[in-house]
């Protein structure tokens, strides 16, 4: 047996608690990854209406060309209902808990979890901010829980985030990225500090969209203008460091500089750009940056190039998107329920 497979188990068998937006969309992708997968929600009757719409959603995505041919089907046969939440994670692998993201929630819920489920079951959160370690003091067994944030709508975000609090067992983290591997996603690996990576650049980018609004500096209409077409442009196919080691990291410094006397120190250069370029490495141009080392830049500029370019062409054939034209769901899903958890970032 390789060390490999003495760290991981195989996980066939998953049950998804909270079977909404977002705890449905994660159900469909591990039944389109070949999974057995179970879904329970506050009562028998809702799960059921749940399922009916995923595979509903499913034939629809697979229509439109969003899903590969034979999608729908394989969903439908990989996904199944369950008439209460013992039920649902009685021999599951893993369960993945989707409720709303509220503390007093997810807590009672990760109880019942543990005591429904098998010792050996890993237990997954889809916390969008709530620190694994807080989460964790509801279950006597936390070395098999870990955070597992997926992103909205998960049948299209490739990003998973794996959170480890300070006792999750490392087999428990190497198992479920295999399965996420598994799905085609990629994860990102991310300690736990409240917001993960996600939500802490997403919220402080929104925060400082309103400041910028509050201030008188633009619109929010100018504003999503400025960021969706100039370094949000960027960003699928380039990250932060990337952007920066590419753009040079001297540059940024200085434009710090001027921030720093404008705003003060919030925006002052944080200190591993500040040693990187006093030990004079600048980026690609010159001693390599955070992420990308020196050298002929050509391929990497070819590769940009195409990106953005290919990029242009999709949103022209797309057109704007129709945010003065929003309808409404012609099939809504009855809001009863309590431990659905309906939006996350």
């Amino acid at each position: 047996m390789t060390e490999q497979s003495e760290r991981t188990r195989q996980i066939e068998r998953v049950a998804v608690i909270g079977a909404g937006y977002m705890g449905g969309g994660i159900a469909q992708v591990l039944a389109l990854a070949g999974l057995h997968v179970t879904i329970a929600d506050a009562e028998p009757s809702l799960t059921q209406r749940h399922l009916d719409r995923l595979c509903r959603e499913a034939e629809d995505f697979e229509a439109r060309g969003l899903f590969d041919p034979g999608s729908a089907e394989r969903v439908r046969a990989n996904l199944h209902p369950a008439d209460s939440l013992s039920q649902a994670v009685a021999e599951a692998d893993l369960v993945e808990e989707a409720v709303l993201e509220q503390p007093e929630v997810k807590g009672p819920v990760l109880a019942s979890i543990e005591a429904a489920a098998r010792p050996d079951a890993i237990i997954g959160s889809n916390t969008s901010t709530i620190p694994i370690g807080d989460l964790s003091t509801n279950l006597t067994r936390p070395a098999r829980f870990l955070g597992v944030h997926f992103s909205n709508p998960a049948p299209f975000i490739p990003g998973v985030e794996l959170i480890a609090h300070a006792g999750t067992d490392e087999s428990v983290v190497a198992s479920v990225e295999a399965l996420v591997a598994r799905t085609g996603k990629l994860a990102a690996r991310v300690n736990d500090k409240a917001g993960f990576v996600l939500n802490r650049l997403q919220y402080v980018l929104l925060k400082e969209a309103m400041n910028l609004v509050e201030e008188g500096v633009a619109t929010a209409e100018d504003v999503d203008t400025v960021v969706r077409t100039t370094f949000g442009y960027r960003l699928p196919f380039f990250g932060p460091f990337a952007i920066a080691d590419m753009a040079g990291l001297d540059v940024y410094q200085a434009g710090f500089r001027t921030l720093e006397e404008h705003y003060g120190e919030r925006l002052a250069a944080p200190a591993v750009l500040t040693e990187l370029v006093e030990g004079g490495q600048y980026g690609v141009k010159q001693g390599g940056g955070f992420v990308i080392p020196a050298g002929d830049q050509a391929a990497l500029i070819g590769y940009r190039d195409t990106a953005y370019a290919r990029l242009g062409q999709l949103l022209r054939e797309l057109g704007p998107a129709p945010l003065g034209a929003l309808s409404v769901d012609p099939r809504p899903v009855p809001s009863t329920h309590v431990a659905t958890e309906r939006d996350t970032p």
